[in-house]
């Protein structure tokens, strides 16, 4: 009996024993330095936001336009007599362009020039019989009626007479003709064409957010599909009212082109400046996560990984610029993002991505 009180009271104490070891070394390793969680926080990289000066411009598409351009064609129908320029050539306004034959226009001229004679004459005697009351009112009014309608006439010969000789209507280049001497033309002919590109307007369209931020006199900057040079122009024009199909307001622009670089019909990457921000707040793109309503930024506090929701504004090729959520000084996370959890303990390797 007593050697089985023996039996237990050793088993018993030798529990005691290793839980009393357990504990002990438990706290041991409690009161040890936490390297296990040092070695498992997540290295990642980020930037401490500083604010930079940022101009928000706004990247459109359009198209270049000649000045003024128009199809050249006689007004009157005949055989063309003369033609007055070179294809591909410059020309000046009222310059002579081309002639149609004009020998039946100026024979019926001729013709009712002397009617026209007659008639004054008929009228000067009629008015000397009135006055002496040989004639009656109403015949001096037929009289004088014949001369009236013969100057008439008279006038409408010598007009279209003066349309035989086409004359440029305005400066530029000369196309292509579609006519050779001794062609008979109509005025549904095409002759060729006449295009002033010593400016050219830019025609483009703005999202209709922005519509209250245009103005007539803005300046602008484009370049050009073939080319890599940048171009000015001023916005001259702007529609009185937003395209209700696509929302946007449509302007335009005009460049000079005194060296020709620029050709109608070409493709046009504007730049369109809307302000410059002295203190904007950038990030690189790559450190937003969109989310259902939004978009949110993980910041580095007290080596803990935040989730802050952030309101963007305009985006360039590699940074967006941010409205409100963060502040000057905040390091934010640029790298390893998209694994980052609320609260993820981090080590951040700091870089300059934002200076």
């Amino acid at each position: 009996m007593k050697k089985r009180y023996i039996l237990y009271t050793i088993l018993i104490g030798g529990i005691i024993a290793l839980i009393t070891y357990r504990v002990i070394a438990n706290k041991k390793i409690n009161s040890k330095p936490d390297n296990k969680r040092v070695s498992s926080a997540m290295n990642v990289e980020g930037t401490v936001l500083k604010p930079q000066k940022f101009e928000d411009n706004l990247t459109l598409s359009g198209s270049l336009e000649a000045n003024e351009e128009i199809d050249i064609r006689s007004e009157v129908s005949g055989v063309v007599e003369s033609i007055n320029f070179e294809e591909g050539a410059k020309v000046s306004k009222g310059q002579v362009l081309f002639r149609v034959n004009d020998v039946e226009l100026r024979a019926q001229l001729s013709k009712v020039k002397t009617a026209q004679q007659l008639a004054s004459e008929n009228q000067r005697r009629a008015k000397l019989l009135l006055d002496k009351q040989a004639i009656s009112q109403e015949e001096f009014d037929i009289s004088n009626a014949d001369f009236e309608s013969a100057k008439a006439e008279s006038q409408l010969i010598a007009a279209q007479l003066s349309k035989t000789t086409v004359r440029a209507p305005f400066s530029g280049t000369i196309g292509l003709r579609s006519i050779s001497k001794g062609t008979y033309v109509t005025p549904t002919t095409p002759i060729a064409k006449l295009v002033n590109t010593s400016q050219l307007k830019i025609t483009f369209s703005i999202p209709e957010k922005y519509a209250s931020q245009m103005k007539v006199g803005n300046k602008l900057t484009f370049t050009t599909s073939d080319s890599k040079d940048e171009y000015e122009a001023t916005i001259y024009a702007i529609e009185p009212q937003v395209d209700i199909a696509t929302r946007t307001l449509k302007m335009r622009a005009i460049a000079d082109n005194k060296e020709g670089k620029l050709y109608p019909g070409t493709f046009a990457n504007v730049s369109l400046p809307l302000e410059t921000v002295d203190d904007a707040l950038l990030v690189p793109t790559e450190s937003l996560i969109p989310i259902q309503n939004g978009k949110v930024i993980f910041v580095s506090q007290g080596g803990k990984a935040k989730q802050i929701e952030v309101e963007t504004g305009t985006r360039t090729d590699s940074m967006v610029r941010i409205l409100s959520g963060i502040k000057a000084g905040d390091t934010i996370l640029t790298s390893g993002v998209m694994s980052l959890k609320d609260g993820t303990s981090v080590k951040v390797n700091l870089s300059n991505t934002t200076n």
